[in-house]
């Protein structure tokens, strides 16, 4: 048996032989964690989306528009003359 499965099984025991007003808690605490692995899970999907300029349409927009010349092009010397 591997040691994951040696854990779930601990904790599964754990349950068993709490006093029944307590379950309420280990549930409270069970749905926290879930909720909170769910939002990580979300959270990470959403910040790889960003970054993909396959899916980003201001990124794909910015890098098409930067291939197509050199925006900065004599920039010194429209800031500050010759």
């Amino acid at each position: 048996m591997t040691e994951y499965k040696m854990l779930r099984e601990a904790v599964k025991d754990a349950v068993e032989r709490l006093p029944e007003d307590m379950l309420a808690e280990v549930f409270d605490f069970v749905s926290y964690l879930l909720a909170k692995e769910e939002r990580e899970s979300r959270e990470e999907k959403e910040e790889k989306r960003k970054l993909d300029p396959k899916k980003d349409p201001i990124l794909r927009y910015y890098i098409g528009g930067v291939s197509h010349g050199s925006l900065a092009k004599d920039i010194d010397r429209e800031l500050y003359g010759e």
